[in-house]
């Protein structure tokens, strides 16, 4: 079986459990195989990066395996505002967030609701100077752990909707985004729109942000904010301490 996000921002989470803990979000266009179904929950893989995770059977429309097969091999279509608006027939509005997912709504067989779209939308690759630009969109969102949007969003939940509003796909999480890409031996090397990542005292992936230019990186601790980026990781301009160990600089585009 096969589904469609068919609402603004669902919550992925660990568990079939309104209570369980949420590990990403699921955003309005987003496609889906299923790969489990209970009563009330379905255990989704998402077509884009892979992730898994439990979805509650009201917050998603079925498709059919073909329509899944034909929106992978579409170009991505994304919202390029931090919202907008979907309108149905009945002239009633859905907000939808900056990165949903709109290729499917040219396929009348797909978009069986008759949504229509007037706002800015986002297709092909843009060259990495564009990264930074787009990542200042997110600028003073929330922290929230799982996010994906401007309203609440995690540290590599922002690199991830960064990259893929500018055409190029990683995967979701800092671990295993970290897999990816070429590893710089020197901060030196980088060049603004490089992802920078952080490790733990155990040396496990914790954290990942977006290189600037002038040693500055982007980043969501407590809310997506600027600090300064040296050999040593993050150092908070505001508490004036390092907050993070810097582990591996790659460059993905």
């Amino acid at each position: 079986m096969f589904g469609i996000c068919n609402l603004a921002i669902v919550p992925l989470r660990l568990e079939p459990n309104d209570r369980s803990e949420m590990t990403s979000q699921v955003l309005f266009g987003e496609h889906f195989k299923i790969l489990e179904q209970t009563a009330k929950w379905s255990c989704i893989e998402l077509a884009y990066d892979g992730y898994n995770g439990w979805i509650d059977n009201k917050q998603f429309d079925f498709i059919t395996e073909e329509a899944y097969n034909r929106l992978s091999g579409s170009p991505l279509v994304l919202n390029g505002d931090l919202i907008e608006y979907i309108t149905t027939p009945q002239n009633s509005l859905l907000p939808v967030p900056l990165g949903a997912s709109l290729s499917f709504l040219d396929h009348a067989d797909i978009n069986t609701q008759q949504f229509l779209f007037e706002g800015l939308k986002l297709s092909g690759k843009n060259p990495k100077q564009s990264v930074v630009d787009t990542a200042f969109m997110y600028l003073n969102a929330p922290y929230l752990w799982g996010g994906k949007t401007p309203f609440g969003i995690d540290c590599s939940g922002l690199t991830q909707m960064v990259y893929k509003l500018n055409g190029h796909a990683i995967l979701r999480d800092a671990s295993q985004q970290a897999t990816q890409g070429e590893a710089l031996s020197f901060i030196e090397e980088s060049e603004p729109g490089d992802l920078a990542f952080f490790d733990n005292e155990e040396g496990r992936i914790i954290h990942v942000g977006i290189i600037m230019e002038d040693n500055y990186i982007i980043h969501a601790h407590g809310k997506v904010r600027i600090d300064r980026l040296d050999h040593l990781g993050i150092y908070n301009t505001d508490t004036q301490r390092h907050t993070h160990k810097l582990r591996v600089i790659k460059k993905i585009i």
